[in-house]
């Protein structure tokens, strides 16, 4: 991991990461196809433009370590459009106009729950209350979706979502469209919650994304597990 933080590696000596994450995950780091990874991602930061910053690509496990961790949301890979993708999935930063996805989750928060809607799409209010939102792939090229699948992120993730199986329960796990389904599908449903419903896409929310409930099903799962409820 040591080597991946450092400048001469992705130009990210700023980035940070939780203590109980790079414990978990350090054998993950040390792997082969994890430093044909950092190859890859090193030289489309030296050639072209990549979201999110360099700084960012971990944020995800910054904000919420393991430990604090309540839910898990799953998303694909981080938003190609210039100054959205902040490192937590569906999350934009201060300012940015919300995508179509995240306005639709947060439309679905505010029926839900009656949360008012907030001015920022900055969900990092989520992932300092335990919610981990994490993309299978970390990276993308500028305007190319998907540019960065297919490298290692996905092998990567899956060892993350695995680590979360094995070592917690009593786990809310938000799995939107069928990408999500499978990439969390080895979380146990007897231990844990498992909410599943379409992706919030234009294109999929008013099939059955929008009247899901999930975010008050969560925190209803959450109180029964003695677990202080998520400020959606």
């Amino acid at each position: 991991m040591q080597k991946l933080l450092t400048p001469t590696r992705i130009q990210m000596a700023d980035v940070r990461i939780a203590e109980d994450w790079k414990s978990v995950l350090k054998e993950e780091f040390t792997k082969p196809y994890f430093d044909e990874l950092v190859e890859f991602v090193k030289a489309e930061y030296a050639s072209t433009t990549v979201f999110p910053a360099g700084r960012n690509i971990f944020r995800a496990f910054d904000k919420c370590p393991l430990d604090r961790l309540k839910v898990v949301i799953i998303g694909q890979d981080p938003y190609h459009g210039e100054g959205q993708a902040n490192g937590l999935c569906f999350s934009v930063s201060e300012g940015v106009p919300f995508p179509p996805s995240l306005q639709n989750i947060l439309k679905e928060v505010h029926d839900d729950t009656g949360a008012a809607m907030p001015s920022s799409g900055e969900l990092d209010r989520w992932a300092e209350q335990g919610v981990l939102l994490l993309n299978a792939v970390l990276t993308v090229r500028a305007h190319e979706a998907a540019s960065h699948a297919g490298k290692g992120w996905e092998r990567f993730t899956d060892a993350v979502v695995r680590a979360i199986a094995e070592r917690k329960e009593g786990v809310v796990y938000m799995l939107w469209g069928n990408y999500a389904q499978k990439k969390g599908a080895i979380a146990d449903p007897e231990r844990n919650l498992i909410l599943r419903a379409v992706h919030p896409s234009p294109l999929s929310a008013y099939r059955g994304f929008f009247g899901c409930r999930h975010f008050s099903m969560a925190n209803d799962y959450l109180v029964k597990q003695g677990k202080e409820p998520i400020n959606w």
